[in-house]
């Protein structure tokens, strides 16, 4: 198992992402379950006009409330996870500051299409997630979120039976279009598969606090703004940036 015990200067952002219905809520509330007795977790949700996901969240009752938090996009979700992250990032801040230390903040965008993706300025590492139900094809159709993300899941594999769908052929044709990074089969009733899901998310800790975590896609960098007034755009990495004090 990896070294969980090094402390970091902030918590590892994971985002979570993929189109409606894949169980990007359901997926959060199933590590958050798993997780919360040896981690500090906090959690933001996206959606547009509501706060329904944070809503589903707190009714399932796998953290504190006040550690879930909604931020209401207005706009396309990929927008606030993507273009101009302020809203998120400032939320992503508040929590850090109001439960510190937190281990992992968990940001789930609002369901989108199979281009969206996190940029790298909100969060450190990212979950893509299709299911049986949305067709066997979709994995091997491709798009930015199931070639590039950190680690793909194949959702619901449970329900493969019911849609007409072979997993282990999804998760071949998945495997196939993402040059060797991590795909994962899950079902919340399959044991296997959660621990499968719960070990990647200790290993990508143990990278964070060991300044060892590289993303499988750097993707693009937003402007954004934090807690402080500063607004500034990363442009290659840490060592550049364009810097606008508010």
């Amino acid at each position: 198992m990896p070294d969980l015990s090094i402390a970091a200067d902030r918590a590892l952002r994971i985002g979570v992402c993929g189109p409606v219905g894949t169980g990007k809520s359901s997926l959060i509330a199933l590590l958050c379950r798993e997780l919360a007795s040896m981690l500090q977790l906090a959690v933001i949700t996206n959606d547009i006009y509501t706060d329904e996901d944070a809503r589903f969240l707190r009714s399932a009752g796998v953290l504190d409330p006040e550690r879930i938090r909604a931020v209401e996009t207005g706009a396309c979700p990929h927008t606030a996870i993507r273009d101009d992250i302020t809203a998120n990032l400032l939320a992503v801040e508040q929590l850090e500051e109001d439960f510190a230390p937190l281990d992992i903040v968990l940001v789930e965008s609002g369901g989108d299409n199979l281009t969206a993706t996190f940029s790298p300025a909100l969060v450190d590492t990212q979950v893509f997630i299709i299911d049986v139900a949305g067709g066997g094809d979709v994995a091997r159709k491709g798009g930015p979120g199931i070639t590039r993300a950190d680690l793909l899941v194949v959702n619901k594999t449970d329900l493969a039976p019911y849609v007409g769908v072979d997993p282990v052929e999804m998760v071949s044709d998945a495997s196939a279009v993402r040059d060797g990074r991590p795909v994962i089969a899950l079902s919340r009733s399959n044991a296997d598969s959660v621990t499968a899901l719960t070990d990647w998310v200790k290993t990508q800790l143990a990278a964070h606090r060991s300044g060892n975590l590289v993303p499988a896609d750097p993707g693009p960098m937003a402007p954004h703004t934090h807690a402080d007034g500063t607004a500034h755009v990363h442009l290659d990495g840490d060592d550049a940036h364009q810097h606008a004090h508010a």
